[in-house]
């Protein structure tokens, strides 16, 4: 079971392989490719830091228990339909983003994320609408790599 706070739901989708440290982006991508490739995989919905959080870079502001951070959890965990401590398969979570979410509620619930202007959850919420799933990191990387001005 993977424990995650609400606002990581939306992160998760518009993951590319990128974050605030090596450690941390190692961990989210295993998060990542375990709920794209095991979508049965439960959730637990926690109040605070989760998973993710425990891989926050030391040396680098800990924003993961600022005032904003829990209204967004709590902002996304309602636009969904959730509560704290509830469990859950990640499909059902890809259900729920089907049924209540639409790219542009990025803009709105998002608004002061700082991974908002690359337009990645966006995309990424496009993706679970229209049910291909969670993209596969590994393969993007790989593919821009290859693809990249020699």
């Amino acid at each position: 079971m993977i424990k995650l706070r609400g606002h990581h739901i939306f992160c998760l989708l518009g993951y590319r392989g990128m974050g605030y440290s090596e450690e941390y982006t190692a961990n989210m991508t295993n998060i990542h490719d375990e709920l794209r490739e095991r979508p049965d995989t439960f959730i637990q919905i926690m109040k605070g830091p989760d998973y993710l959080c425990a891989k926050f870079p030391e040396g680098q502001p800990y924003h993961c228990e600022d005032d904003g951070i829990y209204v967004r959890d709590s902002e996304i965990l309602h636009k969904l339909g959730l509560k704290v401590s509830d469990v859950l398969p990640w499909r059902e979570v890809e259900r729920r983003i089907r049924v209540h979410v639409v790219p542009e509620d990025i803009a709105v619930v998002c608004e002061t994320c700082s991974w908002r202007s690359y337009g990645f959850c966006q995309e990424g919420v496009t993706g679970i609408v229209d049910s291909r799933g969670l993209r596969d990191v590994l393969l993007e990387k790989h593919t821009s790599q290859n693809n990249s001005p020699s």
